[in-house]
């Protein structure tokens, strides 16, 4: 095994990448019909940014597919997953339609996981108005080799592009935890997240594209032609183009069909706008990764904004995350905090409702810590009673379960704190991330009340730990358990197996 891993690596390199003119995103958002109604809404405070935030996954779907029809200019997407299944595949579909009206578009995704669609990537890159590229790319494309390779260009491979970010017209921008597929959009008939993202007006926007343009123009991102260079050479693209055009219109799988003209879109939008809140914010986002520089013991600006706030608390900290994994700084921070008064109090997956058995794993394995540094914590059941209110399918919930892919925290009731970024070792240290603050007392009790209905009874169990060390799970006064509720033996095994093991930093 150790020499085909040697054997890759030798064969397996990189081409030294093209040096592209710079790309820049559209910044006259004033010459838009978008931009025009954003206008209309503007406060006199000309610094402030107007901000909705997006609980409803399948409204979050709307928001993307109306934006993408009212565009003129225009779309600049980014984002670690973008799914081959009805939502993903409806999206971008409906790229392919507005780049035939002559909007520009441009999407970069990170190269994880992406598995073999190089070909229907490539088709859409034919496109005169469509540039694609690829973030931190594997140098083979698919197969056991690209495994192989991710082992043999470990230090490389391991730092992704987390970020998730999305702006229309230099007006109107959406960015926060989701990523584009069914089970972020309430699509998927077994398991949907509870997720949140933030639709953004304003002078922020700005600074979202200024994200978008850094990672675009980074030497880690590479054109899509340049990965694929026969491609332009493969009649077959043309066809399979063609199919993707011919289908556009196709909304089979959708529970609602969104807006498919500028008109209707526009008008959707509009019903929006009203309901911004307008507020103090900063969009903090992480500098792309530079191979062979190892600054993965640093933590990164997300990071940093993170601690700021941290340490500015007094009163209390709410935080929801999907994963939460704490080192030996950061258990220090949280017992520091503790010491001065403060209340920390987390939401997080349970053994039932994660998505990752490994990543469960990293968290377990420093749970105990956390219970002792004097964190309350909770963890969601898949079998919420809230996800009636969360997912628009109700027959979903009953059927499935819920899982929890937000990423947020609020701080005093007066700040709080949106993006990609889990409360784990990687999102510190290894992946991008993008993140936003918003200083607004109406929006921080808002997503306080949310989180802390989620972390009610009903919805999830509350972990507590014995002065021996033994943990015991909870749903109100009346029900108790020595395990991790709702799971099998051979899961919790596997969990128990895999938190033995110090790879947190990587999980």
């Amino acid at each position: 095994m150790l020499l085909i891993i040697l054997s890759i690596q030798g064969c397996a390199q990189l081409p030294p990448r093209n040096a592209p003119s710079l790309s820049n995103a559209f910044d006259r958002p004033d010459e838009t019909r978008l931009g025009r109604q954003v206008q209309l809404h503007l406060p006199n405070q000309l610094e402030h940014s107007g901000f909705y935030i997006q609980d409803a996954g399948r409204d979050a779907f709307l928001q993307r597919a109306a934006l993408i029809e009212a565009a003129e200019h225009s779309i600049d997407a980014q984002y670690y997953i973008w799914n081959s299944d009805v939502s993903g595949t409806y999206l971008a579909r409906r790229l392919l339609v507005a780049a035939d009206r002559g909007v520009r578009v441009r999407l970069l995704l990170d190269d994880v996981n992406l598995n073999g669609r190089d070909t229907l990537l490539a088709a859409l890159d034919q496109h005169p108005n469509i540039e694609l590229s690829i973030y931190n790319p594997f140098a083979i494309r698919s197969g056991i080799g690209k495994w192989l390779n991710f082992i043999s260009d470990f230090q490389r491979l391991n730092q992704r592009m987390h970020n998730k970010t999305f702006v229309v017209d230099g007006a109107l921008g959406i960015m926060g935890g989701r990523n584009i597929g069914d089970e972020y959009f309430d699509l998927h008939p077994q398991v949907n997240f509870r997720d949140r993202d933030v639709l953004i007006a304003g002078p922020i926007v700005a600074d979202l594209s200024a994200n978008f343009d850094a990672f675009w123009n980074s030497k880690s991102s590479y054109p899509m032609s340049q990965l694929e260079p026969d491609a332009a050479q493969e009649l077959g693209l043309s066809t399979e183009l063609e199919q993707i055009r011919a289908a556009a219109s196709d909304g089979a799988g959708l529970t609602r069909v969104p807006p498919q003209d500028s008109r209707s879109a526009l008008e959707y939008i509009s019903r929006i706008l009203p309901a911004l809140v307008w507020a103090e914010g900063e969009l903090v986002f992480d500098s792309p990764a530079v191979y062979g520089q190892d600054i993965t013991d640093s933590p990164q600006r997300s990071a940093q904004a993170l601690y700021q706030l941290v340490e500015e608390a007094d009163k209390d900290i709410l935080v929801e995350s999907a994963y939460l994994i704490l080192g030996d700084d950061q258990l220090e921070i949280l017992r520091q905090v503790r010491a001065r008064g403060v209340r920390v109090s987390a939401l997080t997956n349970s053994l039932a409702s994660n998505d990752l058995t490994t990543n469960h794993a990293g968290y377990a394995r420093r749970r105990g810590a956390m219970l002792a540094n004097g964190l309350e914590l909770y963890e969601l059941r898949p079998d919420a009673e809230a996800c009636l209110n969360w997912i628009a399918m109700p027959d979903f919930c009953r059927s499935g379960s819920v899982g929890l892919h937000s990423k947020s925290a609020v701080f005093d009731r007066r700040a709080l704190y949106i993006g990609s970024f889990n409360i784990n070792l990687r999102s510190i240290y290894l992946n991008s991330e993008t993140v936003l603050v918003i200083h607004s007392a109406q929006l921080a009790e808002r997503l306080a009340q949310d989180i802390e209905a989620a972390m009610t009874p009903e919805n999830s169990w509350r972990v507590t730990r014995e002065a021996g060390g033994q943990l015991f799970w909870s749903a109100g006064e009346e029900q108790f358990w020595t395990h991790e509720p709702a799971t099998g033996f051979w899961r919790r095994f596997k969990s128990g197996l895999f938190s033995l093991l110090p790879m947190e930093k990587y999980l």
